[in-house]
């Protein structure tokens, strides 16, 4: 009897003496938590303790509205540089809005007497049919090239836009002209509306580092409706101050679209992208080959051309990169008697290749086979980089660019992964031609 008070006097005691502590952590991922409150209880009572304040707890979740999930563990280092002047360019672009679309509506009558709500309804039909022509005409021509040149056609979209913009605002002095103002303005613009989607969608995929990719663009989709309200209340205010002066009205747009111009090409010029196309597989190659280390995305950026004019003024002044001499994907039937020789001969080189390579006046020509897969494709274009640049210091080409690839093309690619780099596929416009092949002795036929 004694023992069994003695033993429960002692749980008692230890049931006097328990206690726990819980402690609640908050934070959009687990590397950006802090405490919150502390909760400690024992068999009598229960004490907590809040951390922080109230204001701070709810800043955060305003942030939470325009920053992706996870901010900024879940995104790329160029993420937040990119944003901030992109949304900079959008607000000059929502200000200017207001004056172009001014002008546009007086220029199709609203607010004159004389004007007929049939006729400015058939100008406004008009306008919208030549954009989405316009829009499906671009996309037939251009849409599987976007993917390929993201910065460049980024930039190509906004400038269409501040031409579409240009016309909007021409539109009054040229009353004669309305109509074919109007739809030239419609029809630049349907040119940034499809540059725009495509290139966006390739940006958000660069930077959902925790393949976030849908969180990411509706936080840009929030942030994108923030700086249209912003503008949209800016350019009413600026479109009241300059109404009646001519003069006013076009230094302000001018500045504006100056701004706009400048803020897009610092926005694209800060991406830092891992996938490869054509030219940033060159850059990386070339110092590959010098030096046998790999570039980092950052200053592969820093010499890459995104401005949208640089291919025309390189052709007026004869300068031609690297990756310009191999042409991937070249048709079987642009083959000549000499071509099919120079390519029995040199079958030996691609026996286990999903492709073929031919040096022509100074160029490669890629030829895919039927059955090449993404890696094949990438593999292709590399060898005929290398060959390019063999054949350029006058080596014996295909042998010595042979010898490189089985030597030293896996070395190559393991280094851009480790960089970064996605290896997968080239990123590349759409290869419609493919070839398949049978080859024999040299006396044989090659179908």
């Amino acid at each position: 009897m004694g023992m069994d008070s003695s033993h429960s006097r002692r749980e008692d005691a230890a049931a006097a003496a328990a206690w726990v502590t819980v402690e609640e952590w908050g934070g959009s991922s687990a590397s950006a938590l802090s405490r919150t409150a502390v909760l400690t209880a024992s068999s009598s009572s229960l004490t907590s303790r809040r951390f922080g304040n109230r204001w701070g707890r709810v800043s955060g979740r305003l942030l939470g509205a325009f920053v992706p999930e996870g901010f900024p563990g879940s995104v790329t280092l160029d993420y937040v540089t990119f944003q901030m002047w992109d949304t900079l360019q959008g607000l000059s672009t929502y200000i200017r809005a207001m004056l172009s679309t001014q002008a546009l509506l007086g220029a199709i009558g609203v607010g004159e007497k004389s004007a007929t709500v049939i006729g400015a309804t058939f100008q406004w039909f008009l306008r919208d049919l030549t954009g989405m022509l316009g829009g499906i005409l671009f996309t037939f021509y251009q849409g599987s090239n976007l993917d390929s040149n993201a910065k460049m056609w980024r930039l190509v979209a906004d400038f269409m836009n501040d031409l579409g913009m240009l016309m909007d605002l021409l539109s009054p002095l040229f009353p004669s002209s309305l109509i074919v103002i109007m739809c030239l303005g419609s029809l630049s613009r349907s040119f940034t509306g499809v540059a725009s989607g495509a290139t966006r969608a390739a940006l958000t995929q660069h930077f959902a580092l925790a393949n976030n990719a849908a969180d990411i663009s509706a936080k840009e989709g929030s942030q994108e409706t923030l700086a249209t309200m912003l503008g949209m209340g800016l350019g009413m205010l600026l479109a009241h101050a300059t109404r009646g002066h001519a003069l006013g009205v076009w230094v302000s747009f001018l500045f504006l679209t100056i701004f706009h111009m400048y803020a897009n090409y610092k926005a694209v010029q800060s991406l830092s992208l891992t996938t490869l196309n054509y030219e940033r597989s060159s850059i990386l190659l070339q110092y590959f080959m010098e030096d046998g280390e790999i570039l980092t995305p950052q200053q592969v950026s820093k010499q890459e051309h995104i401005l949208p004019f640089w291919s025309s003024w390189r052709k007026l002044l004869r300068i031609e990169l690297p990756h310009e001499r191999v042409h991937l994907g070249a048709k079987a039937s642009m083959l000549t008697h000499s071509d099919m020789s120079q390519i029995a001969k040199a079958r030996s080189y691609y026996q286990n290749a999903d492709y073929f390579l031919l040096d022509k006046e100074g160029s490669v020509h890629v030829f895919i086979h039927k059955q090449a897969v993404a890696t094949d494709v990438l593999k292709s274009f590399i060898h005929g980089l290398v060959l390019a640049h063999f054949v350029q210091n006058n080596k014996s080409s295909h042998a010595e660019a042979r010898q490189w690839i089985d030597e030293k093309y896996n070395t190559f690619i393991s280094k851009l992964q480790m960089e970064g780099y996605s290896t997968g596929r080239l990123v590349s416009h759409s290869i419609e031609w493919r070839v398949h092949w049978i080859h024999g002795s040299l006396e044989e036929k090659l179908e």
